[in-house]
């Protein structure tokens, strides 16, 4: 009986001991010689809170703290890392219920330099790239076993397979166009049933999805990038989660979301601003889901706040990346964002960062601007927001009648706003994006505003942004985010035209194609594209600027008209001294004494000599 008794015991025993596990740790490694002082481990797996963690001897690290919440599931364990301490591995011990995990947690040694690395900035120009519309370098990749949204190019809401190699595999193209920044939609894992392909419902924040490809990839082509001169800059979400992320179906504490997907946001971005609002409006703005599919993720519970600041640093540390864009900014905690902001800038003083405040309201827009110093005494570190009060302004000038307050004037009243800015240069300028119509389709397919256009975003204050294909006009017709998010022609085998290759493409992508190349190529060579702007009030449909630099400038000319418009030049004062202006696109030379004659519906770039 007692020896039966001690067999039952131990199979108790046994039982329990399985019942436990380590299954995850994030970060998966960290770094020595940062500038932020600790490092929290969260610690994944069935019963793991109640372990106890011990840390063997290392030089320079101690543990600080390690905490429990809610969930049986997760552990939260602190490290302080001295400055000095060398690169090695920490050895971990969890014990739980008499059952042993030994962990080694990598410390790594950063890239020279990593620190004071350089973010993009006007001297740049940004292609956006949605990588599963882009190119299918490997289609062993297209579908993935455990993987529900299988590829289907038919699908316009489906994926199509386009991944990270494809990206790598036409560099050569990407640099020829004269691009010196890629900003790539979300890659990070997006395990929903559908949808899946844009990247903005995250079910883990440390994994590539395996159908762009993995985590080596993507750290490749940030390397294969920069040997050709551009930069790769992340996008973060920093605001939601997809439904089946892990963290859905065991929460670390019931605090770690907002709300529930009955309860959306309002989009009311005003919310947060107006002195009148209602204190229900304003939380649900931040509180509410996104959408039924994207809970809101609540950035006041301290642990969640370090996960997301510490993710955000590991990607651009272990990557090498240039910047990071930052998705619905202003629908996280106002207070987070500060903390976030400032963390980032901490650990990388030069690094640039651009927020998407979907607002075309430049009050609202600037308010989340390093050194903007609002009335309510909010500190923000973001250096950039997407300027969408400009984007607006440029097609309803390109697109609505002359009057005395509508058409191309409304370019120069949307950058007289440029006072409420702290840094109106690095505000990120551009004529559309993956988430509106292409820009082509907003200007009725006209080509000849498709031309003024690209011309202004490329030569006004900011840094432009272009999205993959508007350099072949793309035109769907459509503002279905799965019809304008449509695939780049020779992305993938058997494509009919190849852009990359010019297999196919018509003489207006031949042109558009051409133009682009040339544009962008003399801005990178162009210094007066950084230097100052001076605009004049436009006159009879025809808007005229300067870019003005020490070592160049240039006067760019915008006339919308259907006929041409003679300018009487005596009221420019910027072009003192200068007799002759050379055309950048057409290479003409023209006379800058008296008057000047510019063609209809046509923009001129003139370096002054």
């Amino acid at each position: 009986m007692m020896r039966l008794f001690f067999c039952v015991l131990a199979l108790l025993t046994a039982t329990a001991a399985q019942a436990a596990s380590l299954d995850k740790i994030e970060p998966a490694n960290w770094w020595v010689g940062m500038k932020r002082p600790t490092v929290e481990l969260m610690v994944y797996g069935k019963d793991i809170a109640k372990a106890k963690v011990t840390l063997a001897p290392h030089a320079g690290v101690s543990l600080v703290k390690v905490e429990a919440l809610e969930s049986p599931d997760y552990l939260f364990v602190t490290l302080a890392i001295a400055p000095k301490t060398k690169a090695g591995e920490l050895d971990l011990a969890f014990e739980v219920a008499g059952q042993h995990f030994d962990r080694h947690y990598p410390l790594l040694a950063r890239a020279p330099g990593s620190a004071m690395r350089q973010g993009f900035s006007p001297k740049d120009v940004i292609y956006l790239i949605t990588p599963d519309r882009f190119a299918n370098g490997d289609p062993g990749n297209d579908d993935v076993k455990g993987y529900g949204d299988k590829a289907n190019r038919r699908r316009p809401g489906g994926r199509h397979g386009g991944d990270l190699k494809g990206v790598m595999d036409h560099l050569d193209y990407l640099e020829k166009l004269g691009v010196t920044q890629l900003w790539l939609n979300p890659v990070v894992e997006n395990a929903m049933a559908s949808y899946s392909y844009h990247g903005y419902s995250a079910t883990d924040f440390y994994r590539v999805d395996p159908r762009f490809g993995a985590n080596a990839d993507y750290r490749a082509l940030s390397q294969a990038a920069k040997a050709r001169g551009m930069g790769l800059i992340i996008d973060v979400v920093l605001n939601h989660i997809g439904s089946n992320h892990p963290w859905v179906k065991d929460l670390p504490s019931q605090d770690w979301l907002n709300g529930t997907r009955f309860h959306p946001t309002n989009h009311r971005r005003e919310t947060l601003h107006d002195p009148h609002v209602a204190a229900s409006d304003r939380a649900q703005f931040n509180d509410g889901w996104f959408v039924p599919s994207m809970p809101d993720l609540n950035q006041r519970n301290p642990h969640l706040a370090t996960y997301l600041i510490q993710n955000s640093i590991w990607w651009v540390e272990y990557a090498g990346l240039s910047g990071i864009r930052i998705d619905t900014w202003s629908y996280s905690d106002q207070a987070f964002l500060a903390q976030w902001s400032a963390a980032l800038m901490n650990e990388y003083p030069h690094l640039n960062m651009v927020g998407e405040e979907w607002s075309t309201n430049a009050a609202i827009t600037s308010y989340w601007q390093r050194g903007n110093h609002p009335k309510d005494g909010y500190v923000s570190s973001l250096p950039s927001l997407m300027d969408f009060p400009l984007q607006e302004a440029l097609i309803k000038g390109l697109t609505e009648p002359e009057t005395w307050n509508s058409g191309i004037s409304m370019l120069y009243q949307a950058l007289a706003n440029d006072f409420l800015y702290s840094a109106p240069n690095n505000l990120v300028v551009f004529a559309d994006n993956h988430d509106m119509a292409r820009v082509m389709t907003q200007l009725q397919g006209d080509r000849a505003l498709w031309q003024m256009a690209m011309t202004f975003i490329l030569t006004t204050r900011g840094i432009p942004q272009i999205f993959y294909g508007t350099e072949l006009a793309m035109d769907p017709k459509s503002s279905d985010h799965g019809v304008l998010r449509a695939d780049f022609p020779g992305g993938w085998p058997g494509d009919k035209v190849n852009a990359f290759t010019g297999t196919g493409l018509d003489g207006g992508q031949r042109q558009a194609l051409g133009f682009m190349q040339k544009l962008l190529n003399w801005r990178k060579t162009a210094p007066a594209i950084s230097g100052r702007l001076v605009h004049y009030v436009p006159q009879d449909g025809v808007y005229s600027y300067f870019r003005l630099s020490p070592a160049q400038q240039v006067m760019v000319v915008m006339n919308k008209n259907d006929k041409a418009q003679t300018l009487d030049l005596g009221r420019f004062a910027e072009l003192k001294g200068h007799q002759l202006g050379h055309e950048v696109l057409s290479g003409n030379t023209y006379s800058l004494t008296g008057t000047l004659t510019v063609p209809a519906k046509t923009a001129w770039v003139l370096e002054l000599k």
